[in-house]
């Protein structure tokens, strides 16, 4: 192989791998809200957010594929009542004293450019069922203060608390344990 050709395809090498690399983005708790809503008793309808949640996003561009993996502390939730947030805590809801952690993990599927969906699984009560997320919104760009990429998105999907064996999931109407999961996110690149 001549001088020219080998330098043209270590070039060629070294663009491949910076193009086609997977990368990482660390969740920033501060900017990501996973929420869930469902009815009570068909009267109205409730709202909770989890203020505490990690991870990390992989998107790799150029394969158009990627990965979400989304750990929740399901003692941070909050309903804006505390006697609503003591009781979801409890045994009857989220079992926080034996259940400490609630995850999801997906792989994410693109239509064109776009991510599209994450197709994955939740583990919740011990117990873990697919779950696909429709993705309403995503977009990365420079973050305007720490001058590194930040991606956003805005993510949903229902699911069911009854396959959870979750004890109190009966405040449907019709739909007993049908529950709104939400999840609008950033992630940045690590330093």
């Amino acid at each position: 192989m001549t001088k020219r050709r080998l330098v043209a395809a270590l070039i060629a090498s070294v663009a491949g791998t910076a193009f086609g690399a997977s990368e990482t983005y660390v969740i920033d708790p501060m900017h990501t809200y996973p929420s869930l809503e469902f009815s009570h008793f068909g009267i109205s309808v409730w709202r909770g957010k989890f203020a505490r949640s990690s991870g990390t996003i992989s998107i790799d561009r150029a394969a158009k594929t990627g990965s979400v993996d989304i750990l929740v502390d399901p003692a941070s939730i909050d309903f804006g009542l505390a006697a609503m947030d003591e009781e979801a805590r409890s045994a009857n809801f989220f079992d926080v004293a034996k259940y400490p952690t609630a995850t999801y993990k997906g792989t994410l599927k693109f239509v064109g450019n776009t991510p599209a969906t994450i197709e994955g699984e939740i583990t919740l009560l011990g117990v873990t069922h697919p779950l696909t997320l429709t993705i309403n919104s995503s977009k990365c760009v420079p973050h305007p203060f720490y001058k590194k990429e930040v991606c956003g998105a805005d993510a949903q999907g229902e699911l069911n608390w009854s396959q959870f064996g979750m004890k109190m999931s009966n405040f449907g109407e019709g739909d007993a344990g049908k529950t709104l999961l939400r999840i609008q996110v950033e992630a940045m690149k690590p330093d």
